[in-house]
């Protein structure tokens, strides 16, 4: 996230079961009763925010802080649960959601679960109910419109976007003798057939360090871009029927992926996995596609960490833009809290909430209020060598073009990203790869 595609599927099993023997922990309101005898004070209510994500995952720390700083009825308790979400965090949610018992009181949701979220309204909540339709107007229509059940009524909020940019070493472009300024960095890639020269050059300077750091990352940045240019589709057409085997945007993509593996570009590392975060504490890897969310994951103590502050930097992606990622809240039914729960999720995606989360992580706020806000528009990240993190992102979301997601894209997603890693890997032949792929995606499909 050596057979790295079998490693992955141990890791997401072990995982799995770790998280289902954490069931009774993980219990909205189990910790909330009074206690029996002694003081008659009412204890706060503890709300459980369960997320997943590497590095600075969802960037909550300092708002959280900052409430509980503020509160004495309601208090913020934050699981982070796991760093993948097809993989491990979403086949267990839903095994909670169907059970009735397991989620939290607030729980983070990838775009690529909302389409089966959306078709089980009895799962969630109706945030109408706590007099959080009036927050419609925070948030551009698809997003809003994101987080609406099949019938109609609201049960997500939205946290953050992607948008798009490219990270990478800046120290390590220097030792190539490239240039390390990153105006000059984007002006050499303005097309993927560029970024792939540029590749080439650097590892014909730096032999110890690979371009990029596997097939999959690249993979879902020129899907995205693709997808944009193909309807607005990816996976699944807005009837929900696969089309993995029609959509040019899929082939394209795929195409990309096998052509920097084969020119052996690439770190031969699958993105959130362990062994990823040690490729870049190792700098094995100089570049990565990087929406917004992923310069936590970067920065984060499990990604590069402190000691390389300074030495990454942000450019602009070849192709021009795209979306990748973000994310909804949204309260469980089993909630036995439902009206604290729900004011806290409108806590988190307020303004100052998710100003607050930029300013840690890095998430480009979904909020347009926050968006606006001069602590956004003009913030620079240091971690990141001053980026104008702000600007680069607040341009991305303006121009964001939404990819429409079907109800189990999540699934598909995994299927079709294993086979991505697999033959950047050597674990499935490139003249097999295609069909094995087009074969698992219809499995994952049902």
């Amino acid at each position: 996230m050596i057979d790295r595609s079998r490693r992955g599927r141990m890791l997401a099993v072990a995982t799995a079961t770790a998280l289902a023997l954490s069931v009774t922990a993980a219990c909205g309101g189990d910790a909330d009763e009074a206690p029996s005898g002694g003081s008659s004070a009412a204890a706060p209510v503890t709300i459980k925010v369960q997320t997943f994500g590497g590095g600075k995952n969802f960037g909550y720390k300092e708002a959280i802080d900052k409430w509980n700083a503020s509160h004495t009825d309601i208090k913020i308790q934050e699981e982070h649960l796991t760093d993948q979400f097809e993989q491990v965090y979403w086949p267990q949610m839903i095994q909670w959601l169907q059970s009735g018992s397991g989620a939290g009181d607030v729980v983070g949701i990838d775009e690529g679960g909302m389409g089966l979220a959306k078709a089980h309204p009895e799962w969630w909540a109706d945030l109408g109910e706590y007099g959080l339709s009036s927050r419609q107007g925070d948030f551009a229509p698809w997003k809003w419109d994101g987080g609406l059940t099949a019938d109609g009524k609201l049960f997500g909020l939205g946290t953050d976007l992607g948008g798009m940019s490219l990270c990478y070493r800046r120290d390590l472009f220097e030792k190539a003798g490239l240039p390390a300024d990153r105006d000059e960095v984007g002006k050499l890639w303005p097309t993927w057939d560029d970024f792939i020269k540029v590749g080439q050059e650097f590892q014909s300077k730096v032999k110890d360090t690979k371009f990029v750091d596997g097939t999959n990352t690249l993979y879902n940045v020129v899907l995205v871009q693709e997808a944009a240019k193909n309807g607005g589709v990816s996976y699944f057409d807005k009837s929900n029927n696969l089309i993995v085997d029609k959509n040019p945007a899929i082939k394209t993509a795929y195409d990309f992926a096998v052509k920097i593996s084969q020119d052996g570009l690439t770190a031969k590392l699958r993105n959130f996995t362990p062994e990823w975060n040690t490729g870049m504490k190792k700098s094995q890897f100089a570049t990565l596609g990087c929406p917004s969310w992923m310069l936590g994951a970067v920065s984060g103590d499990d990604g590069a960490g402190p000691e390389f502050s300074g030495k990454w930097d942000v450019a602009a992606v070849p192709g021009g833009g795209g979306n990748w990622g973000g994310s909804w809240l949204a309260v469980p039914k089993q909630s036995k809290h439902p009206k604290e729960a729900a004011a806290v999720a409108d806590y988190l995606t307020g303004k100052e909430g998710e100003i607050s989360v930029f300013t840690y992580s890095g998430n480009m706020p979904s909020n347009t209020q926050a968006q606006q806000d001069p602590a956004v528009q003009g913030a620079k990240n240091e971690y990141f060598n001053d980026a104008p993190v702000g600007d680069i992102f607040a341009k991305s979301a303006s121009a964001l073009q939404p990819v429409f997601l079907g109800v189990k894209h999540a699934q598909v997603k995994n299927a079709v990203e294993s086979v991505i890693s697999a033959l950047d890997d050597g674990s499935v032949p490139y003249d097999q790869a295609w069909q094995k792929l087009l074969d698992d995606a219809v499995k994952a499909a049902g």
